[in-house]
């Protein structure tokens, strides 16, 4: 008898809450919407009805009072997730960026490929270059496509025709690299042709650029919420 009273006494009491959540609009107060809120409503109700069986039972108060911890542990998890999963979100996308970075996720007409930034901050992209695939980082401050002597070495460059007669700034000083173009570069299911590119000379570049002698046959690029989408 007493475990139904206190049942009846807490379903009042999360009643009573919910007629104050619509009625005053709480979820605006915590940044969620009407629509958002009532999905959170509906959550209640259904932990009501998962309480409502267990009480329906005759158990120990210990036991009840373990179940009722246990439940409102779940909900309140379930609570925090719904209203950071944008936040969850990001963190997860970062996550497969640095767990399969530079994949490149392509839409189902192949027109778009998205990727996640990485923990580091930046956006790694891998790229087929002459068919052959190199890890790149995508740069809208490097004017033209640059590779680094070691991937120029990998899609078959002979190195002792290079002419390292451009002059170039960079974050260290001015340096010289050579110009070349190349026959294509794709990335997702995007192929560009006739990409003009620069090498760099031996040890002053870590990682090959993603830059604008690509970025500006794209119909559009964009970066927003740590993702980077490349539009063909």
């Amino acid at each position: 008898m007493k475990e139904k009273m206190l049942f009846i006494g807490i379903a009042l009491l999360i009643s009573i809450g919910l007629a104050l959540i619509i009625s005053a609009d709480a979820g605006s107060l915590v940044g969620l919407s009407q629509e958002q809120t009532g999905q959170i409503i509906a959550l209640l109700m259904v932990l009501i009805l998962v309480a409502g069986g267990a009480f329906s039972r005759r158990i120990k108060f210990s036991e009840m009072l373990s179940a009722i911890l246990l439940w409102a542990g779940i909900f309140a998890i379930a609570i925090a997730a719904y209203v950071f999963r944008e936040d969850i979100g990001k963190f997860a996308g970062r996550l497969s960026g640095e767990l399969a970075p530079g994949s490149a996720i392509v839409s189902e007409n192949g027109r778009i490929a998205l990727f996640h930034r990485s923990i580091g901050g930046s956006f790694k992209v891998n790229a087929k270059v002459e068919n052959i695939n190199l890890n790149m980082i995508f740069d809208t401050g490097a004017t033209v496509v640059v590779l680094t002597h070691q991937d120029a070495q990998k899609i078959g460059v002979n190195s002792d025709n290079l002419r390292y007669n451009i002059r170039v700034q960079t974050a260290n000083g001015i340096t010289h690299a050579a110009s070349i173009v190349l026959d294509n570069i794709v990335i997702g299911d995007i192929e560009r042709k006739n990409i003009k590119a620069f090498i760099s000379q031996d040890n002053l570049l870590e990682t090959s650029l993603l830059g604008m002698s690509f970025l500006e046959t794209l119909s559009g690029y964009s970066v927003m919420n740590d993702q980077l989408e490349l539009r063909d």
